[in-house]
C-alpha cells in the first residue's frame, strides 16, 4: 500500500515537472516575413539618331550601339535607372523630347545658348570641334579657302551654323543632308567640294574609309564644343540623377575605358 502510494506520488511529481518544463519553454519565434521584392528600376526612354558613328549607329544585327550609347548606359546604371533606346531622326528629336515622347536625347548634341532656350542639358560629357573633310588633292588649307566651294553639312547642326556664317544662309553652295555620312558620301561622289562636321564623326569616317582618299582640315576659328544629354525643360530630377551618374563613371575610370574603345589613336 505504501509502495503504491509512493509510486503514484512519483508519477504525479513527474507529470508536474513535465508540465512546468513545457510552460517555461520559450515560444518559438514567428517565421520571418518574406523579403519584399526590390522596386523595379525606372525606365528612361532615350531618343537617338543612329546615323552618327562612332557616337550612335546600328551594328550588323540592327542594334543601336556607339560611344554615346555606352556612356548613357553606364551613367544610368550608376543612377539606378534602366534605359530604352529608340531610333529618332534628328530633325524631329527635340520636338519629341519637348512633347514628352522621349525622356532624354543623346545624339552628339552640342550645348548651345540657343538650344538652352527650349531644352535643358546635363553637364558636358564630351569635348568636340568642327573638322573639314576635303579630297586629298584639294589645295584648301582652311575654311576661308572654301568661300566659292560647294560645302555639305548635316541639317540643324553646328557644322551648318559654321558654313552659314561663311557663305550666308541662303547661299546655294550650302548642300544640306539628313546625316553627315550622307554628306561624306556625296563628297566621295564629287557632288560637293567639302564637308564640315564634328571631328569625331569625320575622323571615324576617314579612318574606316581609306579608299575615299580624303584629308581632314582644322581651322583656328573652330571653337571647342561640348556635348550634353538633352532633357525636357524643367526635368531637374532626371538631370540631377544623370549628372551624378556621369560624375561617377568619370571618377571610377569607366568613362575613360569607353572613350579608349571608340577613339583609339588611329581613329582620332
Amino acid at each position: 500500500m505504501h509502495l503504491k502510494r509512493h509510486f503514484l506520488l512519483s508519477v504525479a511529481a513527474l507529470s508536474v515537472g513535465v508540465l512546468l518544463s513545457a510552460c517555461n519553454k520559450p515560444a518559438s519565434e514567428p517565421a520571418a516575413a518574406p523579403a519584399a521584392p526590390a522596386p523595379a528600376a525606372r525606365v528612361v526612354t532615350v531618343g537617338t539618331d543612329p546615323t552618327y558613328a562612332p557616337f550612335e549607329f546600328q551594328n550588323e544585327k540592327g542594334e543601336i550601339v556607339g560611344f554615346d550609347i555606352d556612356v548613357v548606359r553606364a551613367a544610368a546604371q550608376k543612377a539606378g535607372l534602366e534605359v530604352k533606346f529608340v531610333s529618332t531622326p534628328w530633325e524631329g528629336a527635340i520636338n519629341a523630347l519637348t512633347q514628352g515622347d522621349r525622356d532624354l536625347l543623346v545624339s552628339a548634341i552640342t550645348i548651345t545658348d540657343e538650344r538652352k532656350q527650349s531644352i535643358d542639358f546635363t553637364e558636358p560629357y564630351f569635348e568636340a570641334s568642327q573638322l573639314i573633310a576635303v579630297s586629298a588633292s584639294s589645295t584648301a588649307t582652311q575654311l576661308d579657302d572654301l568661300k566659292k566651294s560647294k560645302i555639305g553639312v548635316q541639317t540643324s547642326t553646328t557644322g551648318e551654323e559654321v558654313v552659314v556664317k561663311l557663305l550666308g544662309k541662303t547661299n546655294s553652295n550650302i548642300k544640306r543632308f539628313e546625316s553627315t555620312p550622307l554628306a561624306l558620301s556625296e563628297l566621295a561622289a564629287g557632288g560637293v567640294d567639302a564637308v564640315v562636321a564634328d571631328n569625331g564623326v569625320v575622323s571615324h569616317y576617314l579612318a574606316n574609309n581609306p579608299s575615299a582618299k580624303f584629308k581632314a582640315l582644322s581651322d583656328p576659328s573652330f571653337a571647342p564644343e561640348f556635348y550634353g544629354l538633352a532633357l525636357k525643360k524643367g526635368n531637374t530630377e532626371l538631370q540631377a540623377l544623370l549628372n551624378k551618374g556621369l560624375a561617377d563613371i568619370k571618377a571610377d575610370g569607366s568613362y575613360q575605358k569607353i572613350y579608349d574603345q571608340y577613339f583609339a589613336p588611329a581613329a582620332k
